[in-house]
């Protein structure tokens, strides 16, 4: 990805959530000069990789398959306690976060405002491939069992619990608006804890055509 795409998403990110009523913390809008001002007090923020993470998982397509994330908090095993994470993010309309599960994370997905937020959920097997039976899932507290496979369709305020080792892919409804989706999880680990259904790039590779107006996550070794 070019970063001067990168600034951009970040940019109209910036704007959506405003427009929904959601805040971001101040450091969400520094710039690099600002990061290196005030990096000696931000040892969290680096350990535990709070901030700005924008993929298009190795595909170059981001408007198809992508995803625009902000990490608002974190735990790092033996470093910080909190056995909690929470993020908040953009998925376009028809813009697909493929395929995955998790080993260790167990999550809830909400559609924090928008358009409708639609999921394609699978049961691993042994082989960690699709499995054909039958998915129960709890929906705002309420058990759904669907099919494998089936789409599952969250309206804004609805939210959806992925257990261990459940596939899920999800995407904005054509027709219906961007979504604005949250994430309230167990401890979020990126580098290790994504397992997806076929090899693809979790960070993309950065083409420098122009400075960060703002950091991602992998930023802050080399700018901050």
């Amino acid at each position: 990805m070019k970063r001067s795409e990168i600034n951009a998403i970040i940019e109209g990110a910036q704007a959506f959530f405003s427009e929904q009523g959601f805040h971001l913390p101040e450091w969400a809008f520094w710039n690099p000069e600002q990061w290196a001002a005030h990096k000696n007090g931000c040892k969290e923020i680096f350990d535990c990789k709070l901030g700005w993470d924008i993929t298009d998982f190795g595909s170059g397509r981001f408007e198809t398959r992508g995803l625009t994330l902000f990490t608002l908090r974190n735990g790092l095993e033996g470093s910080y306690a909190k056995p909690y994470a929470e993020k908040i993010m953009v998925v376009g309309e028809e813009q697909e976060t493929p395929f995955h599960f998790h080993w260790n994370k167990m999550e809830d997905i909400i559609n924090r405002g928008g358009g409708k937020l639609a999921f394609e959920l699978y049961m691993s097997d042994a082989q960690d491939g699709f499995s054909t039976q039958s998915v129960t899932v709890s929906v705002d507290g309420v058990q759904r069992v669907l099919e494998a496979g089936e789409r599952l369709v969250l309206d804004p305020g609805s939210s959806l619990s992925l257990p261990q080792r459940l596939y899920h892919r999800f995407f904005a409804v054509k027709g219906y608006g961007k979504v604005m989706c949250g994430e309230v999880s167990m401890v979020n680990d990126d580098d290790s804890d994504n397992r997806f259904k076929e090899e693809l790039g979790r960070f993309p590779a950065i083409e420098e055509d122009v400075p960060p107006t703002r950091l991602m996550v992998g930023d802050y070794r080399r700018f901050a």
